[in-house]
């Protein structure tokens, strides 16, 4: 869902209890009422059969990304994606995450640097970075496009 960040917790009434004391105060502050609300923007939102158009296409989109980026040598950790989102191992590539998320972000492409499984650096300097496709199909982005970013992502990275 796009909206804002919130989690939703659903149980049954006698683990109510349980899951106050173990959220509330520590883990979760008071309520915001403009963060509820967008909440129920989102919900509603995505009862739509227009949502349920618009997240097949997220996924399509990351899994082409990921597909596109795969085919230029990257290593995509688990092979591809069922998601929104997947891992790029650029450490293979004698590229650091953070070093990848710089470079990328000054040429208007933001992704996350992000840890990588069995990653023997550190969090704050990971060996891959993380893309997700949810910003740029929301802009009405498809497949071609999706290939088209995959190319500037090879040059921005290998230059």
């Amino acid at each position: 869902m796009r909206g804002p960040r919130a989690a939703m917790i659903f149980s049954k009434k006698e683990f109510s209890a349980a899951v106050d004391k173990a959220v509330f105060p520590g883990l979760q502050g008071g309520p915001h009422i403009n963060q509820i609300a967008a909440v129920a923007v989102c919900l509603k939102e995505a009862m739509s059969p227009n949502f349920k158009k618009y997240a097949r296409q997220v996924i399509k989109n990351a899994k082409v990304l990921a597909k596109e980026l795969h085919q230029y040598g990257w290593r995509i950790i688990s092979g591809g994606t069922d998601s929104h989102l997947f891992l790029v191992d650029t450490w293979t590539r004698d590229l650091s995450g953070k070093t990848a998320q710089e470079l990328l972000e000054a040429e208007k492409i933001i992704v996350n640097k992000n840890t990588i499984p069995y990653d023997a650096r550190s969090p704050f300097d990971p060996s891959g970075i993380r893309i997700g496709t949810v910003a740029v199909t929301t802009a009405g982005m498809k497949e071609k496009d999706m290939m088209k970013i995959a190319e500037k992502i090879d040059k921005i990275l290998t230059r």
